[in-house]
């Protein structure tokens, strides 16, 4: 399975887990698959069409990844969000 390796918040809402092997032939079903197990994640890295919101980046084995991006097993996805402030 691919492993998803998340940054803080998101892994407080994952419930503190930073890295999670979840199924999935793609990107978006790797994250859909984020939503179900992990409901807290909810609408904070996929909107509500399941695209990825443009203040997420999602990078598969260090490549830029977008939903119809395939993984495979042993792929490692990292998700990323914008850091505002002034």
């Amino acid at each position: 399975m691919p492993v998803v390796r998340l940054r803080a918040p998101l892994a407080e809402l994952a419930g503190g887990n930073r890295e999670l092997e979840l199924e999935g032939a793609t990107v978006a079903e790797v994250l859909q698959a984020l939503e179900r197990e992990h409901p807290g994640t909810r609408g904070w890295i996929l909107d509500e069409r399941g695209r990825i919101r443009e203040h997420v980046n999602v990078f598969v084995n260090k490549e830029y990844g977008q939903e119809n991006t395939p993984v495979t097993p042993g792929d490692r996805l990292h998700v990323i969000p914008a850091i505002s402030g002034g």
